[in-house]
């Protein structure tokens, strides 16, 4: 039974490689995922026939609790809110590590048998980094819900005082390796991990926040990794370095897109400051040109060619569905039209592949940041959707800007730019955008969704 046991969890591990491949495409993502569901499903079907299972009443009443709170999820939560269920799945990810590695060190310590070999360590492991990732993913979640400020949240010594719990919490880990069955190192071990992931995340602002979300992945894999060498499971260790690798790969795509480092992401306490553009105490004296959907609408029916870029202003306004229609519309007279992806827009890694997809907007449509910059200057027209800072030009020429460096989509190059925006509040970074003021820029006020309506409206009458 143990060789059938072993071999089931080989091939539930072959299917989440085989699932996550097929995660890299919109068109094959439905299929990945199911394959990915089918491995997890077999490896827990294993775990299941092991011998040392106590009470099967209890484990199936939390299958059936745990499988009618994610039928519920799946079903119920918005697109829009996907950033704050990943969020939260990675949290209770961490947590499950956390508790099944402190259950296995208090049965050692009830049975006074001390644990051996690599087991030490990754219960710590398993305590300290599923701990962590639990609270550090409560608090993204409260940023992402606007529960909590989504600003970064500093005071004076924060980094002092974060070094010295970590090193008060590092040493605590090492205490409970060299003496397991000491009981005082691993609650504080375990209060400090806690406590650590509330301080990690506070000062991280919410443009940050997809690199928050990756690496809350990577860390929740890493502790289930952990916790599967406390069991001697191997299907829980290799699922967990699978996620965990994909998560660290992942953030440090994340980081390059924004040309910043993971220590400048998560130490740099980007957005603590309200800069508003410009310096400090300046009051803008430019003027942006505000159009109607009628205005655009002309424009738009005279030209050959789009581009639109998506921002979380559209996920907010839940306007996806009205732009597939303005695109299908548009292509409907003859226009071309493709979609601009930033690697950063909205709140988590591939929010605008994933509402897109959706509004069933075909993925030969979305074309990556590198590939479409050099059509912008032979572009008609570029539609922004509720996007500030991966537009922002002063990224391309202002030193002394917070996001100068980060690569940004070329859209002010374009023949024509229309941004439509419910005001001129600057974006997460807290800076203006100077493409709001340009010759070629026209802005239309208002919600996306009724602002984009009115536009396929209007280019409609104008047939």
């Amino acid at each position: 039974m143990n060789q059938a046991i072993q071999f089931a969890y080989l091939f539930s591990a072959v299917l989440l490689i085989v699932g996550m491949q097929n995660l890299a495409s919109p068109k094959t993502a439905p299929r990945g995922n199911l394959i990915a569901a089918t491995g997890m499903a077999v490896a827990i079907i294993a775990t299941l026939l092991m011998n040392q299972v106590v009470s099967y009443t209890v484990i199936l009443a939390g299958v059936v609790v745990g499988s009618a709170i994610g039928a519920m999820l799946a079903t119920r939560i918005q697109m829009t809110a996907m950033p704050q269920m990943v969020a939260l799945l990675n949290g209770f990810g961490g947590g499950a590590s956390a508790l099944v590695a402190s259950a296995e060190l208090l049965n050692y310590m009830r049975a006074g048998e001390e644990p051996v070999g690599i087991v030490p360590l990754a219960i710590a492991m398993g305590v300290l980094i599923g701990g962590l990732t639990f609270t550090g993913s409560l608090v993204a979640f409260g940023k992402l819900q606007e529960l909590v400020r989504g600003a970064a949240v500093v005071y004076p010594g924060q980094q002092i005082v974060n070094g010295l719990l970590g090193l008060i919490t590092l040493v605590a880990c090492g205490m409970v390796v060299m003496s397991p069955l000491d009981i005082a190192p691993y609650y504080v071990m375990l209060g400090l991990s806690l406590l650590m992931g509330v301080l990690l995340v506070i000062p991280i602002g919410g443009a940050d926040m997809p690199v928050v979300i990756s690496l809350l992945n990577s860390y929740s894999g890493i502790a289930a990794a952990a916790t599967g060498f406390v069991l001697g499971n191997a299907g829980l260790v290799i699922s967990g370095s699978l996620v965990g690798a994909s998560g660290i790969i992942l953030t440090k795509i994340m980081c390059d897109a924004m040309n910043r480092s993971l220590t400048n992401v998560l130490f740099g306490a980007f957005g603590a400051v309200e800069a508003g553009g410009g310096p400090a105490g300046a009051v803008e004296t430019r003027t942006a040109k505000g159009y109607t959907p009628e205005d655009a609408a002309v424009i738009f029916s005279n030209s050959r060619s789009c581009i639109v870029i998506p921002g979380y202003g559209m996920a907010v306004a839940q306007a996806q569905h009205a732009v597939a229609e303005l695109a299908e519309t548009l292509e409907a007279k003859g226009i071309s039209v493709k979609f601009a992806i930033h690697p950063v827009a909205g709140r988590m890694p591939g929010h605008m592949n994933v509402l897109l997809a959706e509004a069933d907007v075909p993925y030969e449509g979305l074309v990556e940041m590198d590939e479409i910059n050099p059509e912008f200057p032979e572009t008609d027209v570029a539609l922004v959707i509720g996007a500030n800072d991966v537009v922002n030009p002063d990224a391309r020429t202002d030193k002394g800007s917070p996001i100068y460096g980060m690569p940004i989509l070329d859209c002010d190059r374009a023949q024509h730019v229309f941004v439509i925006k419910r005001s001129m509040n600057p974006g997460f970074a807290g800076v203006q955008n100077p493409l709001f003021f340009n010759d070629n820029t026209m802005m239309i006020f208002g919600d996306a969704k009724g602002v984009v309506l009115k536009l396929v409206e209007s280019v409609k009458d104008l047939a």
